[in-house]
């Protein structure tokens, strides 16, 4: 795979695998590309929230705020903001008022713990 930039007009987005809620997911690098990890966008509408065990290990928050719940506390992030959560996790996250866009990216590619 060649050196590649990428912006998020770059991604069709999907609803999140398993969500009814307006969480939306792309991927744009993953093991259909051959790449060793998964990158990708996520866009999460005012007030939403998922819980599930992550298998995201690192969420960039480049728009809006989000909360991100475990049993040991929450932490709050704006943009510029990374959040890291070890696979495994439990979490839950939550987007504020204005919603969320993040960049995410996980080792090994997360589509294959939602297959």
């Amino acid at each position: 795979m060649k050196i590649r930039k990428f912006a998020v007009t770059d991604v069709a987005l999907e609803r999140s695998p398993g969500q009814e809620a307006d969480i939306f997911v792309g991927n744009l690098v993953d093991e259909r590309q051959g790449g060793p990890i998964t990158i990708g966008y996520g866009r999460y509408a005012p007030g939403q929230s998922l819980t599930e065990t992550i298998e995201v290990d690192v969420m960039i928050v480049l728009e809006g705020r989000l909360s991100v719940s475990t049993d040991l506390g929450t932490v709050t992030a704006g943009p510029g903001e990374i959040v890291y959560m070890p696979k495994g996790e439990a979490v839950t996250i939550r987007s504020h008022d204005e919603g969320a866009l993040t960049a995410y990216v996980t080792y090994p590619h997360w589509r294959q713990a939602h297959a």
